[in-house]
């Protein structure tokens, strides 16, 4: 009977509150509650950031982590430190009255500090490519807003159109390259694995332990790849192919199916990984089509 009380809860997204407030649940599990919707929300994270934004909550942005840079406009709020450095005196002489905290990437001493002092913290995370909407949709509850639903409803909407497109495309068999020295990967256990799947790409160390596992050359060689998808900053299609020239008999390499797609745009959890998505499909319909060689 607990079990399935704590499931229909966890369910819930949202439900009023007493005293005309409101609670959302986050995905620790737990209900945070507040007195009204959230005014002076400061983001702990650049992907959170974005989903404010998206879910039409961006006025009430009143600081930032750093790498904060979209859209534009977040380049301009204060930050308060980054992941690993929280600058928790200057985040509480701003007086948020929500503080929307990364499971996977805020420390939890910080998380419970905030707590502690009374600064509720609405802790997100999307393990799946089909959690993003969820995370749009509480942020806009949380704030009192509408356009979270209508944004969660827009990237349901082009997530289906993508998947009917391309379900029934060939496989491809794909090593999606998040870092190059040393290589790191994905596992089939990260959300930009599951992206990657809409294209029917196959991600090569999907069973690899961890959620973004560090790999050899040797290995990728091993296991040689129809095509390499290269997902790191300060990277172009072009320094994208140079990194595995020197493996001339890899499949990939051999029929110029090297690719590069912004970091911001596949490993963000935001609505921009629908564009990294289309990217990644159009790339892997060249290697399907056999058109690669032609364009590199």
């Amino acid at each position: 009977m607990r079990r399935a009380v704590r499931a229909l809860l966890l369910s819930l997204v949202a439900l009023p509150a007493l005293a005309g407030g409101i609670a959302v649940h986050d995905d620790r599990g737990m209900v945070v509650e507040m007195p009204r919707p959230a005014l002076r929300i400061v983001s702990l994270a650049p992907f959170i950031t974005e989903l404010v934004y998206a879910a039409g909550a961006g006025d009430r942005l009143i600081a930032v982590t750093a790498y904060s840079d979209y859209p534009p406009a977040a380049r301009n709020l204060p930050q308060v430190g980054d992941a690993v450095s929280l600058g928790l005196e200057r985040l509480l002489a701003l007086k948020p009255d929500l503080v929307i905290a990364w499971k996977s990437g805020n420390r939890p001493t910080d998380v419970t500090r905030l707590e502690q002092l009374g600064v509720p913290v609405l802790v997100v995370e999307a393990q799946r490519l089909d959690d993003i909407a969820g995370l749009l949709r509480r942020i806009g509850m949380a704030a009192g807003t509408t356009g979270g639903e209508k944004a969660a409803g827009a990237f349901e909407t082009r997530l289906s159109v993508l998947r009917s497109r391309y379900a029934k495309a060939r496989p491809v068999r794909v090593f999606l390259e998040i870092w190059h020295s040393p290589p790191m990967t994905v596992s089939g256990r990260h959300f930009a694995s599951d992206a990657m799947a809409v294209c029917h790409g196959v991600n090569i160390f999907a069973d690899a332990p961890g959620l973004a596992p560090q790999v050899s050359a040797e290995a990728v060689l091993a296991v040689d790849p129809e095509a390499i998808i290269g997902s790191a900053s300060n990277e172009t299609s072009q320094t994208a192919a140079e990194n595995w020239r020197r493996f001339p008999e890899m499949r990939a390499v051999r029929l110029g199916a090297v690719f590069h797609v912004d970091p911001d745009l596949i490993q963000r959890q935001t609505p921009r990984i629908l564009d990294g998505i289309e990217q990644i499909c159009t790339a892997l319909d060249r290697v399907r089509a056999g058109a690669v060689r032609a364009t590199h």
